[in-house]
């Protein structure tokens, strides 16, 4: 019995991986085409895409990164990513942090609010973002862009640090009141250090949406201060009949967010099962 028991399970067992190999597969194979192409001439890759490379032509690079100007491109992504990443931690964690303690009166109507903003696309305010950071002569900034994004992933950031500040007991704040600590001490130096999941995660999820954010990038930087995205996009007017610089830039994108999210990957998982309770 218990052989038959042990016998289904690694039955099911074997059907999961097979799952999870087959969407590993569909995850992995765009990635490895982009990689093998990268280095083939647009010949090559027209006669066979799928077909490894004979040998390894960096020119391909090379092209890629003079044309795309990726060097000037990876600073303003780094400025642009940044700049979100700040404003969004410091907004998102100060108002959780009263929607979380119930601070003021008005919060459901405050999580109303976000929820609603969730839902509305950024394209209504498409006209009037434009008319104004056109009259103040600050399209091209990427300050004011990097806020802009993080005006787009407030409400996110918003809900998901709140699940944090939610887990914290009363008696914390309480303990540090008694003991004489401000409100600005006690968000600072009690509350702010035990979240540090939450910003963590916050924070990487921000960085990876603004780091590969396009229309708000698009229409306020256009060909001023442009990120890596936008280089890599000009190159459209340029190698769209050379599919193989084209991929070479595709690969010098993608790489170094691979890179990132391999290396914080601990951090973010650790930080969304810290945060996943009821909110």
């Amino acid at each position: 019995m218990r052989g038959t028991i042990k016998s289904t399970t690694g039955w099911k067992l074997s059907w999961y991986h097979l799952i999870l190999l087959f969407f590993a597969i569909i995850a992995i194979a765009p990635f490895y085409l982009v990689m093998i192409n990268s280095m083939k001439s647009h010949v090559d890759i027209v006669a066979n895409p799928l077909a490894p490379p004979v040998f390894l032509n960096m020119e391909n690079f090379r092209g890629a990164w003079r044309w795309g100007e990726f060097g000037k491109g990876f600073i303003n992504s780094i400025i642009l990513t940044g700049t979100s990443i700040i404003v969004i931690l410091f907004c998102s964690s100060t108002m959780a942090y009263v929607l979380a303690k119930n601070r003021i009166r008005i919060v459901p109507v405050l999580i109303v609010y976000f929820m609603v903003a969730m839902t509305i696309p950024v394209q209504l305010f498409m006209f009037t973002l434009y008319s104004t950071l056109s009259k103040l002569r600050l399209l091209g900034n990427l300050h004011v862009v990097g806020a802009l994004h993080a005006a787009l992933y407030m409400p996110t950031a918003v809900f998901l640090m709140r699940t944090f500040f939610l887990r914290i007991p009363k008696e914390l704040e309480e303990a540090a009141r008694i003991d004489g600590a401000s409100s600005w001490q006690v968000f600072t130096r009690v509350m702010l250090p035990v979240v540090s999941p939450g910003l963590i995660t916050v924070a990487i999820i921000v960085g990876l949406m603004s780091w590969n954010e396009y229309l708000l990038t698009a229409t306020f930087l256009q060909n001023q201060n442009r990120n890596a995205t936008l280089g890599y996009l000009s190159m459209n007017h340029v190698f769209n009949l050379n599919m193989g610089v084209m991929m070479a830039g595709a690969l010098i994108l993608i790489v170094p967010v691979l890179i990132f999210f391999l290396c914080v990957q601990r951090m973010f998982i650790d930080g969304l099962i810290a945060g996943s309770v009821k909110g």
